[in-house]
């Protein structure tokens, strides 16, 4: 009992760290066996955080819509909401550019070999994926995971108790009991966090194998630099306009940063991502309850916006071709619309850099050089993708007074999880 007080003493972030950390020396000291003897750690902690995450997204929406007093309230928070991820998506597609002219990823890689198991992705239509976000049968929507859907129905379900009143109060107060629920059922959960860190970064650094990388190096660092712009430069300019510091808003998101490097999915970090910006940052919870879901569906800026920039660069550096006003014009609007128009579709990143280069006229079968890399080049992605997720909502409850700044000011890392467990002791 000793070693386990001793363990959730130490800060949230410092275990993650550390589970990183024993993960990578693990991996390289065992190599090619790190699959399999420590892929199941981290296939485990995914299934568990997939497990709470429709249920707490289903009843922290409807609780939400509820409690923000229905349609006019969620029209005026969600309209602001999608224009900053519209806007910080363009910005991010302008860095994806910049960074890439100046990196070059596409020169001097000499002849690449095109990945064995790569398919051209489908991109679906907008109609098609407009149509998606209604769930035919909404039980099948909550089984299957379709956060779109369920954000959906769930919305229409808070609607429907703000419309039929007081007949809805006990309803009401069991949503609200549901939605405190699952946030016990989080805590929980995120404890196995430095453990599922640990086996997903051993088996990937005992399985991935460094030659894969040699190739497509500079189109790495190229990748990993452009999203290191858009989270220091960029997110850390919006905050300082809006009047926050950006040292507390990256303290207090740093656990779901973490989760996001390791995991590779923004809808596994959607949980943790949820908790920092309510717990760590003091965003009012019946927003971030909305916003933080919806982000995790269509807010993409490392794989929706950076990732396609930088590839269509490389694409036309690798064939010669030269880029003109318009086609960048192309990949700006097809990445910022592309990102909503791909909503909920598998392999996000995938499709949105077949939707750019095909709309800007530049050849899809460059993509498949890329496949082999895509492990190493998703961990960042979906760490920008997060964090832009996270700002999003802090922005938007800064404007509308929904950001609580005693909570924001005094942010830590620590998610609350370690006092639950300690009372619970």
């Amino acid at each position: 009992m000793q070693i386990i007080s001793w363990w959730l003493g130490i800060r949230f972030w410092k275990r993650v760290l550390a589970g990183f950390v024993l993960g990578a020396l693990a991996g390289w000291a065992t190599g090619a066996q790190a699959v399999t003897w420590f892929q199941p750690l981290g296939d485990l902690y995914i299934t568990l955080i997939k497990m709470i995450a429709v249920p707490l997204v289903f009843f922290a929406v409807v609780h939400s819509v509820s409690s923000l007093h229905g349609v006019q309230r969620m029209a005026a928070l969600g309209g602001r909401t999608f224009l900053w991820f519209a806007m910080t998506a363009a910005l991010a597609v302008c860095v994806g550019l910049v960074v890439a002219h100046v990196t070059n990823p596409g020169l001097g890689v000499g002849h690449l070999q095109m990945a064995s198991d790569y398919k051209v992705k489908v991109v679906p239509t907008p109609v098609q994926v407009l149509l998606d976000v209604v769930p035919a049968n909404p039980f099948k929507a909550l089984s299957e995971g379709k956060i779109l859907q369920v954000i959906f129905f769930a919305g229409l379900l808070g609607l429907a108790l703000v419309k039929i009143g007081d007949k809805s109060a006990r309803l009401r107060a069991l949503m609200n009991e549901g939605n405190e629920a699952m946030i016990q059922v989080t805590r929980f959960v995120l404890e196995m966090t430095p453990l599922g860190t640990f086996g997903l970064i051993a088996a990937l650094v005992g399985g991935y194998g460094f030659e894969k990388l040699l190739p497509l190096g500079k189109f790495v660092l190229t990748l990993y630099l452009a999203c290191v712009v858009q989270i220091v430069v960029v997110y850390g300019g919006l905050l300082l306009a809006h009047g926050l510091s950006p040292r507390k808003f990256f303290r207090g998101v740093l656990p779901a940063m973490q989760v996001a490097f390791t995991s590779s999915s923004s809808f596994a970090s959607m949980p943790v991502a949820l908790r920092s910006v309510t717990h760590n940052l003091g965003v009012k919870e019946e927003y971030a309850a909305f916003a933080v879901p919806l982000g995790a569906s269509i807010k993409m800026d490392g794989c929706g916006a950076i990732y396609p920039a930088i590839s269509s660069i490389f694409v036309a550096q690798y064939f010669g071709l030269e880029l003109g006003v318009s086609q960048y014009f192309i990949i700006l609007l097809a990445s910022v619309l592309g990102s909503f128009g791909t909503a909920g579709v598998p392999g996000t990143a995938i499709v949105m850099v077949t939707l750019v280069l095909s709309s800007a006229g530049l050849p899809v079968e460059g993509i498949g050089y890329l496949v082999a890399i895509d492990r190493i080049l998703d961990m960042m992605r979906t760490m920008t993708n997060v964090t832009g997720q996270m700002l999003v909502p802090v922005l938007v409850a800064r404007e509308q007074g929904l950001l609580d700044m005693e909570v924001y000011n005094r942010a830590s890392s620590n998610l609350g999880v370690e006092q639950v467990e300690r009372s619970a002791g």
